[in-house]
């Protein structure tokens, strides 16, 4: 009796974490959208790049700064490099007659960097942006296009990733992660709020800013706080930013540990907008997204484990614990068969790549349970 209330309750919470809640998002889309104004605007702009390390992707990037379309005299860019020590100050120092500005700090953690920063731009508008991170040509004006709604206080832009002749399962995996993340982007966005922005672009207010606590997603809470101040935060699919994928499953499996302790770090900090009865459908947005997407591998374990002792029962269960074989053997194919054209299939990419986030999942929930805070960042690019 217990192992099938177990079986049910996960298989509940799944079928909504997974399915249920893009269908919500997508009904409420069609029958209570929110539009929001939008104009060919050129308010001052300060880019913000906190930088660590960078030395093989931060003249590249000042070089796609630099040519962007956005009017010059309306344009900032601050590199604060947090105690770079590979060079990467003095490859920016040959872009200071250009108008790039740089603060070369100690090193002390991102947040830090990024308020340094912050506390020396002069622009009426906030972007901020990864030192790997390519911007389209109009990337800028179609960030600041939104801000003619005075409702507006941030604007999320739309990261892609660079196709690479050199594929694994962990390209197609995240590629199409994200594809879906773009999908779900634009359903929130168009009904009210999308849920929080990517740091490689988005943009805010500087009048919304506050300082960033340590030990956080730092791209979360800023864009987040905008909500918590009664403003919006829209998704410009048009503002399109691109990056590489990590080049390693040891890399990009770290990277996701990050994230999603320094995630669920954020969520906690901003615990407020988890209300309801303030923040509306957010707060169920926020707590369908950011948390239960987050520990959902503990009900899916739990789903497994039910199953083997409940298969013999009937076929339902039986098909049920024969999905989940097949699922996780072709993840493991997947992991095997990573590096070659076989891996990339999307058939064992996205079981695979799906396997690895949840690992690192449970490595998060570890982290945050256990009250490790990862502070420093250690970004290992591939440019």
């Amino acid at each position: 009796m217990i192992v099938s209330i177990v079986f049910w309750a996960c298989l509940v919470l799944l079928g909504y974490t997974l399915v249920l809640f893009p269908v919500l998002l997508l009904l409420r889309r069609l029958l209570s959208p929110r539009p929001y104004r939008a104009a060919d605007i050129t308010p001052s702009v300060s880019v913000v790049i906190a930088a660590y390390n960078e030395v093989d992707s931060i003249g590249a990037k000042l070089d796609n700064m630099l040519a962007l379309t956005y009017p010059k005299d309306c344009l900032e860019i601050i590199v604060a490099s947090d105690g770079s020590d590979d060079g990467t100050d003095d490859v920016v120092r040959r872009y200071l007659d250009h108008g790039v500005r740089l603060l070369s700090l100690p090193r002390q953690g991102k947040a830090g960097a990024l308020n340094a920063a912050v506390s020396e731009a002069h622009g009426e508008i906030l972007v901020f942006s990864d030192a790997n991170s390519m911007y389209g040509s109009t990337a800028i004006q179609a960030l600041v296009r939104p801000f003619a709604d005075p409702e507006v206080g941030g604007v999320a832009g739309n990261q892609r990733y660079l196709d690479q002749e050199a594929g694994s399962a962990d390209n197609a995996g995240e590629r199409g992660y994200w594809q879906l993340d773009r999908l779900l982007k634009r359903l929130q966005s168009d009904s009210g709020n999308t849920i929080s922005a990517t740091g490689a672009i988005y943009a805010i207010r500087k009048s919304l800013f506050l300082p960033v606590p340590p030990g956080v997603t730092d791209d979360f809470v800023t864009s987040t706080r905008v909500i918590a101040a009664g403003y919006r935060l829209v998704f410009a699919a048009d503002a399109v930013a691109y990056e590489p994928v990590a080049s390693s499953s040891d890399r990009e499996f770290g990277r996701k540990v990050r994230i999603m302790t320094r995630g669920l770090r954020a969520v906690l900090t901003m615990r407020e907008l988890l209300n309801p009865f303030r923040f509306g459908f957010y707060a169920v947005q926020l707590f369908t997204h950011k948390v239960l997407r987050r520990v959902i591998v503990l009900p899916l374990l739990l789903l497994f484990v039910s199953s083997l002792f409940l298969w013999q029962e009937n076929v339902f269960y039986l098909f049920i614990l024969a999905l989940q074989i097949a699922f996780y053997g072709c993840a493991l194919l997947g992991f095997m068969f990573r590096s070659s054209r076989l891996g990339q299939l999307k058939p064992l990419a996205i079981p695979y790549f799906i396997c690895m986030v949840y690992a690192a999942a449970l490595v998060a929930i570890f982290n945050t349970v256990s009250g490790r805070r990862i502070d420093r960042w250690n970004p290992q690019r591939q440019s």
